[in-house]
């Protein structure tokens, strides 16, 4: 019974992490399945929360529907189609520490250059590129995939671009919003989606629904500013936490 209490308080944990995500909180969303792996693997941890990830999206899609730069989303989608369908393809082989950790290395290394630059008062606004950005969506969306983690490739994608906040958050609600549709399938094929894994988020869902709002409200009042230092300090601290977990898996 106590076993049940605990993992009720986490799940509600990660469904509320999920909807502040969702509402623009940067990289939020990136602790719900780390959570949940407390009691499960992280596979089926991502399986579970999957619909409660698309019921927030419903609700971000609301508030952010005009908030996006189109180019930027183009690509986006193109490139984490690719993604999903790459791991879709190699559910059955990858070896997860080792994406956790390389995913962790990069955005670690992105995320300290960003805070340098800051720091130091330099603006590197770097024109869009389509290569660079499909290649950054593909990774982002073989690991959001993988484990709900497309955050930080598709940060080093996007955060240089120099979007607007609100441009820079309607973007990405919408092109997570498309990967976490297009996964429904393959999840339920590979058995990370049933009956009872949809009957418990469908429990989640209110407390990520108005999470989502929440989440929104907190954006609007902060300074643009501190909202992309909290974007950079959240990444750097969400990777090293990517690179500790994949490194548990084999110490």
């Amino acid at each position: 019974m106590q076993n049940d209490i605990i993992f009720w308080f986490v799940a509600i944990l990660a469904a509320i992490s999920v909807g502040l995500g969702k509402g623009g909180l940067p990289v939020v969303a990136a602790l719900a399945v780390p959570g949940l792996s407390l009691f499960m693997s992280p596979i089926a941890a991502a399986g579970l929360l999957l619909p409660v990830y698309i019921a927030s999206d419903i609700f971000a899609l609301i508030f952010y529907r005009k908030d996006y730069d189109y180019e930027v989303l183009k690509i986006g989608i193109i490139g984490m189609t690719i993604g999903v369908l790459i791991g879709w393809a190699t559910a059955q082989i990858v070896i997860e520490w080792v994406v956790t950790v390389l995913i962790g290395l990069m955005g670690s290394t992105y995320a300290i250059r960003q805070i340098l630059l800051e720091m130091l008062s330099v603006k590197k606004i770097q024109p869009l590129s389509q290569k660079k950005g499909t290649f950054w969506c593909i990774i982002a969306g073989f690991t959001s995939f993988i484990s709900h983690n497309g955050g930080p490739p598709w940060q080093i994608f996007v955060l240089p671009i120099g979007l607007s906040k609100s441009v820079y958050v309607g973007t990405s609600v919408i092109a997570f919003s498309y990967v976490n549709a297009i996964k429904i399938f393959p999840y339920y094929f590979l058995g990370q989606m049933n009956i009872n894994t949809v009957k418990i988020a469908s429990l989640l869902i209110l407390p990520a629904s108005v999470a989502v709002y929440l989440g929104y409200r907190l954006v609007k009042i902060i300074p643009e500013k501190l909202f992309f230092n909290i974007v950079s300090w959240a990444l750097l601290l969400i990777s090293l936490k990517l690179i500790w977990d994949g490194f548990q898996v084999i110490l």
